[in-house]
């Protein structure tokens, strides 16, 4: 990969999602088994969620160099609360070290906002939808992936690969906190 890498000068944005595309498919298609409308099955999906999302942003937290971003987990939670249930333990985070696995975590945590928001439509009248309806904010998204760009320039073909292998470690921990909702 390094070596297509240096030859063609791909942004680390355009990297990622070429090669986690199918693990984000993946991922939508497990959680895609939820029924948004009926109450029981929504919240089963907001628990998968919800043994995800907290430990990948106490490790985007734990990053200073990622742009400013804003957690969920405290509105999953209050979801949660509205229908009755509690936030499940976290998963284990199976993360590469340094800084640049981190932020393709951050990738597909930010990046599931933007199918958030179309999930949030799909929610049935009268269940909460605080977690799904966090959209960016104008030209956040667009800012996190200049940043991204920008940041694997800088630190080159490693970085890309490093941050490549963040954000399928992301998509894994979807993947595990999904089939752990669906066993239990």
């Amino acid at each position: 990969m390094k070596d297509a890498l240096e030859a063609t000068r791909m942004l680390a944005s355009a990297v990622l999602r070429e090669t986690t595309r199918a693990a984000h498919d993946a991922v939508d298609t497990l959680f895609s088994r939820f029924d948004l409308t009926d109450r029981a099955s929504y919240a089963a999906m907001l628990v998968a969620h919800a043994r995800a999302l907290p430990v990948a942003e106490a490790a985007m937290a734990a990053e200073s160099s990622l742009p400013a971003w804003r957690p969920r987990t405290p509105l999953l939670a209050e979801d949660l609360h509205d229908l009755g249930r509690v936030m499940p333990a976290p998963l284990a985070l199976e993360l590469p070290a340094g800084a640049a696995a981190i932020a393709g975590l951050a990738y597909v945590v930010e990046g599931s906002r933007l199918g958030g928001v179309y999930l949030a439509r799909q929610v049935g009248a009268g269940l909460p939808a605080r977690y799904l309806s966090a959209a960016h904010g104008k030209g956040e998204w667009r800012a996190f992936l200049g940043w991204l760009d920008q940041a694997g320039l800088a630190g080159g073909p490693d970085w890309i690969e490093a941050a490549s292998a963040g954000a399928a470690a992301g998509f894994a921990l979807y993947q595990r906190a999904e089939e752990a909702e669906v066993a239990a």
